[in-house]
């Protein structure tokens, strides 16, 4: 075997080597880069969420509140038919 024919298949393997490693720490930061993307946008729907419970608790209370009144003027109204009657 030639001299120039041996260290270019030495180095197409040594290189190709060197591709499948690079491909691989290519690929985890990319990873990381997703995932850090991932948990970000989780984090922001998380908040979201946290304020919509908080509004929905609000609006809750506030009708609580409409709730309470109508039956407190229910039960005068009755009081006053059952006079009446």
């Amino acid at each position: 075997m030639s001299e120039p024919i041996y260290l270019i298949t030495i180095g197409l393997f040594v290189f190709a080597i060197l591709g499948v490693f690079g491909m691989r720490h290519l690929s985890v930061i990319a990873q990381a880069k997703y995932r850090a993307a991932n948990d970000e946008a989780y984090r922001q729907l998380a908040q979201r969420a946290a304020a919509a419970q908080a509004e929905n608790a609000v609006a809750l209370k506030t009708l609580q509140a409409t709730l309470d009144a109508v039956h407190t003027r229910l039960v005068s109204v009755e009081k006053v038919l059952k006079e009446v009657g």
